[in-house]
């Protein structure tokens, strides 16, 4: 469990602690009280949802770098081989030459 999971998992714990032992000891009434627990929960729900929305922008920040990163790396593969391949037919281009120029001295 990454420590993002743990993080939530002990803040709704500890809304569901501080819920609990504020309806014990709670002064108010009882509709006041029940406002007073929507309201925490909503400010919770907020935070979490908060976290939740950072935490999926920053993966997605990363994912889009590693996408990004892979493309480059496979363009300089391309154009490496694309090099390479050049330069393998410039090398045989110049063997066939030296190959016809041998066997033209042999004819003569």
């Amino acid at each position: 469990m990454s420590n993002s999971s743990k993080a939530a998992v002990a803040l709704l714990v500890g809304v569901a602690i501080g819920a609990g032992l504020g309806i014990l000891f709670a002064p108010d009434e009882g509709s006041k009280t029940r406002k007073k627990l929507k309201d925490g929960f909503d400010e919770k729900k907020d935070e979490l949802k908060k976290k939740f929305d950072d935490l999926s922008s920053s993966l997605k920040s990363k994912l889009e770098t590693s996408e990004a990163d892979i493309k480059s790396a496979f363009e300089d593969v391309a154009e490496n081989a694309d090099e390479k391949s050049n330069e393998i037919i410039d090398s045989l281009e110049k063997k066939l030459a030296d190959l016809k120029a041998a066997a033209a001295k042999m004819r003569s």
